[in-house]
């Protein structure tokens, strides 16, 4: 199932972008072995392996890589594969003998992908750092948030966004060009690098003059009246974006807006008191009533839903855009494909006998196999 079948990735365990990354690619149809460190005693056969939607559609193995048969056994895996997924800090996968080097002279036509916050040089490569501090020095941040203050977007634009989908599409088009070339390369992927990427739009308006460098003052920045989150009379919020000519002359005659000042919008001076009007409209009804006049209408408008509420949304039902693996409730893959689809999310497996078919896989005889239990090489997840 999925474009990517027949493709090989090797994931190293980390948190955050790297298994979101190994993730995508796995819900495409790739083959992700996930490389774990040894659990605690106190986890092993006690972890529900649906708990975690960024583990699902791959098989896990813990190798003890302080121990040389450890290391010897990950570059055997890594010799089978297109593709390697790292996310530590520059220099340790070199120091544990699983830098580019021994990983591509063991696979010439390897894709070695690296996900860092500040990438693989410059004078804060060696930096703790994390989401926030990546989009703040991209510029995203700066732009985000109320006048008086930044406020973080959760951690979407530089873990996520400039991170785990920067680096899934560098891992697609490095294994592209191997397939043609026979040749592997390295990927270094910054956070920072991908946050600014996504920013590309907003210098180009700055550039351009039709954006202010200052929060809440811009028309997709919450600054706009047309173009925000309301509350409603039940406590809960809405968000309208009628941008267009046609779809403001819509949302005006639904709403019952007369008001000749909503056709000054243009004007900055009059966003101050557009907004407060449109407060106090949104404050006569619930959301359930705004929904009943505005949804499926050409107003742009959209419920603001918790978690808890979004997958059982119509339009999300409809789609299926929500799926429950075991008892965990998860977004479905995406994008979706029309002649090669997704695989359908299943937990992480993992275990000695996922362990022995992934080993068998790469070639390993039995008896490698339980020498490499024997001596604790291989061990329990």
């Amino acid at each position: 199932m999925g474009p990517l079948k027949g493709a090989r990735v090797i994931e190293m365990a980390g948190i955050g972008p790297t298994p979101f990354c190994a993730m995508m690619l796995a819900d495409a149809g790739a083959d992700v072995i996930r490389i774990e460190r040894k659990a605690p005693a106190a986890l092993v056969g006690k972890r529900d392996p649906a708990a975690d939607p960024l583990l699902r559609n791959r098989r896990c193995i813990a190798l003890d890589l302080k121990h040389p048969d450890g290391i010897a056994a990950a570059l055997r895996l890594v010799a089978g594969a297109d593709a390697l997924i790292e996310g530590f800090r520059p220099g340790v996968m070199e120091r544990l003998g699983l830098g580019p080097e021994p990983c591509l002279a063991a696979n010439p036509r390897l894709v070695y992908g690296r996900m860092t916050g500040w990438g693989q040089s410059g004078p804060l490569a060696q930096s703790a750092g994390h989401d926030i501090n990546y989009i703040a020095l991209s510029g995203a941040l700066h732009a985000i948030g109320a006048p008086d203050r930044p406020l973080p977007p959760l951690n979407l634009v530089g873990d996520f966004g400039g991170g785990s989908m920067m680096l899934a599409f560098g891992i697609v088009a490095a294994m592209w060009e191997a397939g043609r070339s026979g040749k592997g390369q390295v990927i270094d992927a910054a956070m920072s690098d991908g946050a600014a990427l996504l920013m590309a739009p907003f210098y180009t308006m700055v550039a351009n003059g039709s954006w202010h460098d200052q929060r809440a003052d811009n028309t997709l920045d919450g600054g706009a009246p047309e173009y925000g989150t309301y509350r409603c009379a039940d406590g809960g919020f809405i968000s309208i974006a009628p941008l267009e000519p046609q779809f403001y002359d819509a949302f005006l005659t639904l709403m019952e807006i007369d008001d000749p000042e909503f056709r000054e919008r243009s004007n900055r001076d009059h966003w101050p008191s557009l907004h407060a009007k449109l407060e106090r409209r949104f404050l006569e009804r619930t959301r359930a009533q705004w929904c009943d006049l505005l949804e499926g209408t050409d107003v742009c408008f959209a419920p603001v839903l918790g978690i808890a509420e979004a997958p059982t949304h119509p339009h999300h039902a409809a789609r299926e855009t929500f799926v429950t693996v075991g008892e965990t409730t998860q977004p479905a893959p995406a994008p979706r494909y029309s002649r090669t689809p997704s695989q359908t999310p299943q937990p992480r497996r993992a275990g000695i006998g996922t362990a022995r078919a992934v080993l068998t896989d790469a070639g390993f005889s039995g008896s490698e196999i339980d020498a490499l239990l024997e001596s604790g090489v291989l061990v329990e997840t």
